[in-house]
């Protein structure tokens, strides 16, 4: 299980840094910030992401509470929510050193 949660928080990573760099990218050539956010880009991942999001952003499909914070996070700039993403899979995924060490008996 915690291969598995490794393997997804760094598929998770890259890419979160695969959008850091196309935002990097896009940045440099409008010569002004430009960070894209996470709704944006799971739109542009095709049509199947984009409906799903469509539903998921519906206020009849979720509670309110659930709804606001769905639009919110989709807001957000789309390497912030995938680190995000990646570090809380890694730290699910973390193995503990015993405290008496490694050599301990």
């Amino acid at each position: 299980m915690r291969f598995l949660l490794r393997l997804a928080s760094a598929v998770v990573l890259f890419a979160a840094v695969l959008a850091g760099a196309v935002d990097a990218i896009q940045s440099v050539a409008a010569s002004e910030l430009v960070m894209t956010s996470l709704g944006d880009d799971l739109e542009a991942l095709g049509a199947d992401t984009a409906s799903w999001v469509q539903f998921a952003q519906r206020s009849d499909t979720a509670p309110t509470i659930w709804h606001g914070m769905l639009h919110w996070l989709l807001q957000q700039p789309a390497f912030a929510v995938l680190a995000l993403i990646a570090l809380v899979l890694w730290m699910v995924g973390y193995k503990k050193r015993p405290a008496a060490g490694r050599f301990a008996a």
